[in-house]
């Protein structure tokens, strides 16, 4: 039953890997994510192999069954992962905030409405109406 076990763990993880690779190749997952993600899934292929060693591991801990440790693992892995990518959109959603600052500064008022008068608040047309559109650059 174990070889079993062993061998449908092994399956899907080739799987998992055949499928990061797919993802690389066709650019919906960068370079520096795919080599971590590749990592994880040799991992796993090594770890459904090689039984004794986690259990070794487990015990040293203090853990009564082998494969929990593969949960304690996991948590800890994508505790780590969610970690990394709120900091990464944190640091991108302020790239953001920056740009529209540096875009807003950058777009001159229209020549036919002086500058002294501004539109209400409230008033949204009004207000988009006192920028140019930026011109369209042809590909």
């Amino acid at each position: 039953m174990t070889d079993q076990v062993e061998l449908v763990a092994v399956g899907i993880s080739l799987a998992y890997l055949l499928f990061i690779a797919r993802l690389v190749r066709r650019g919906q997952l960068r370079e520096k994510y795919a080599m971590l993600w590749m990592a994880v899934g040799g991992a796993v292929v090594v770890m459904s192999l090689s039984r004794g060693p986690m259990d070794a591991v487990a015990r040293a801990l203090g853990i009564k069954y082998g494969p929990s440790i593969l949960f304690l693992l996991a948590i800890m892995f994508l505790m780590a992962v969610v970690a990394h990518l709120s900091w990464e959109l944190s640091r991108l959603e302020e790239r953001t905030r920056k740009l529209a600052e540096e875009l807003a500064l950058m777009r001159p008022l229209k020549p036919d409405r002086p500058i002294d008068a501004e539109p209400a608040a409230t008033d949204v047309d009004a207000l988009l109406d006192t920028w140019v559109d930026p011109p369209v650059i042809p590909r």
